[in-house]
């Protein structure tokens, strides 16, 4: 009897993108099985079932990646960019031939690590706030840090109606802030340092979960050791 899982999570398992991603795909028209498009996310299928994504026959037997990468300033997250900036994942694809996406985002001008894969499962678990997966940062201020901005921050700053709250957030020098965070929202830390009329001069990444991003020098990757692995799908559901 052949198994029936829902589309997006096959289309993730096959390393297309994280599941989240992958039901955006879907809506765009990108998908079809057996020959026909598929728009809307939750059509069971089993391994029977002939998919294709832009036209590609998807393969669910693909080789794991995973691949940890001190993304420098000014490079995107994304797999395209109009204003034709340069795209981090152009960092990896003339070594790995296979397609891998981003697991979780820096923003354009953040450095530090970030983990590509083609692992849905990875992705997903890694990003969702309920894995909980702890991730920090140094943050360098244009002005002294104000007395009480980091403690504030670790309770909670609500901004524009969206809450912010830091798991750690301590001054480690008059514009030096060592910053721990969970989820992660859209540019969260600098818009918390402008609610106090501040700018940012750096952003960077020191860990994600157990892994630290001391080794890879800038524009360089490795490959996740399969002992990380198991441990950040571990850290992910204590």
């Amino acid at each position: 009897m052949q198994v029936a899982i829902r589309l997006q999570l096959r289309l993730a398992r096959a390393g297309i993108a994280s599941r989240r991603q992958c039901e955006r795909l879907i809506a765009e028209g990108r998908v079809s099985v057996n020959g026909e498009v598929v728009s809307k996310p939750g059509l069971k299928v089993t391994s029977d079932d002939i998919i294709r994504y832009n036209g590609c026959l998807v393969d669910t037997e693909k080789k794991k990646i995973y691949i940890a990468l001190h993304k420098p300033a000014g490079y995107i997250c994304s797999d395209f960019d109009p204003d034709g900036r340069p795209l981090a994942k152009n960092l990896i694809d003339g070594v790995i031939k296979e397609r891998i996406f981003h697991v979780g985002r820096l923003d354009y001008m953040s450095s530090g690590l970030i983990f590509f894969a083609n692992d849905g499962e990875f992705s997903r678990i890694l990003t969702h706030p309920s894995g909980r997966v702890e991730k920090e940062y140094i943050v360098i201020a244009g002005s002294v840090i104000p007395e009480g901005l980091m403690e504030r921050f670790s309770r909670g700053i609500t901004i524009d109606g969206i809450r912010y709250s830091a798991e750690r957030a301590k001054r480690v020098g008059p514009r030096t802030a060592r910053i721990v965070l969970i989820e992660g929202k859209n540019r969260e830390l600098r818009r918390i340092f402008s609610s106090a009329s501040m700018s940012i001069r750096k952003v960077h990444r020191i860990r994600i979960g157990p892994v630290r991003v001391v080794g890879i020098p800038p524009g360089h990757f490795r490959n996740l050791r399969t002992n990380e692995i198991e441990n950040l799908m571990k850290y992910a559901r204590m």
